[in-house]
């Protein structure tokens, strides 16, 4: 794309207990990050969630020959929401990619996105699974939660709960995020909808889990869920009536992102 900046990427993830997983998908990023012609400066923070089992180890041995891989460690686990915050907190550059570390989401769904970037597009970008490879109480779960989400804040977005976010550091790095658990991706969602910012959504592909398992119960799961989505239902509630301030947007809505930019 001629004429157009390159982009500075950081890519947030993070792992808990994925040691059969963690190091296709780190490799993965950084083959991706170190051969596209659109990625400029880049670094992947991946937070280790409290992990029991090798994660820990492994990335400590993909540091060694990869000087643009940080690692947050946790001493115990704390829930894939406290990681995630944690990872994101800890970029610095221009734009952040949030992935997770099973393998389900390919970093080479990324080339629409940044094409989109160098258009000049909107702040904040959310991929839209095509088709989940998740089974299909998780398909329904993450459906009725997304439907009822999409409800609350009054929006139409086609997969609410997608964890496969590109954002602009600065707005992503100043969202204060309370979720502890795996519902993070959907306040996430629910968070840059109430700074005023509207997400563009783009189709993605989304594959099986590389290996191991989850590291949440279904049931609990979705016990929280309905919990989260009802809090933040009452929170955009609140917010309309004026009984909460409207949080501030950390930059100004319709400056283009790469405005923003050196």
């Amino acid at each position: 794309m001629p004429n157009r900046p390159a982009v500075d990427v950081s890519v947030a993830a993070p792992a808990y207990n994925e040691a059969d997983n963690i190091a296709a998908a780190v490799t993965e990023w950084r083959e991706y990050l170190e051969r596209h012609p659109a990625v400029a400066t880049w670094e992947i923070v991946v937070c280790d969630d409290g992990s029991s089992d090798a994660t820990g180890r492994i990335l400590r041995e993909l540091q060694e020959d990869c000087p643009q891989l940080v690692v947050v460690t946790f001493a115990r686990n704390r829930g894939a929401g406290a990681a995630i915050a944690a990872a994101v907190a800890r970029t610095r550059l221009d734009w952040v990619v949030l992935l997770d570390s099973d393998g389900q989401f390919p970093i080479a769904n990324l080339d629409a996105f940044l094409e989109r970037i160098r258009a000049g597009g909107g702040p904040a970008f959310s991929g839209a699974r095509v088709r989940k490879a998740d089974s299909l109480p998780y398909r329904w779960g993450s459906a009725a939660s997304g439907a009822v989400s999409n409800l609350l804040h009054r929006t139409r977005y086609r997969d609410f709960n997608s964890i496969f976010k590109v954002v602009r550091g600065p707005l992503f790095r100043a969202l204060p995020l309370e979720s502890a658990g795996m519902n993070c991706s959907t306040e996430i969602t629910a968070r840059v909808a109430e700074l005023g910012h509207v997400w563009e959504e783009l189709p993605i592909e989304h594959r099986e889990r590389g290996g191991g398992s989850r590291g949440w119960r279904f049931w609990r799961g979705a016990r929280d869920r309905a919990l989260f989505v009802g809090y933040l239902g009452l929170r955009r509630w609140l917010l309309r009536r004026g009984v909460l301030r409207a949080p501030l947007a950390p930059f100004p809505l319709g400056r283009s992102p790469l405005e923003e930019v050196r």
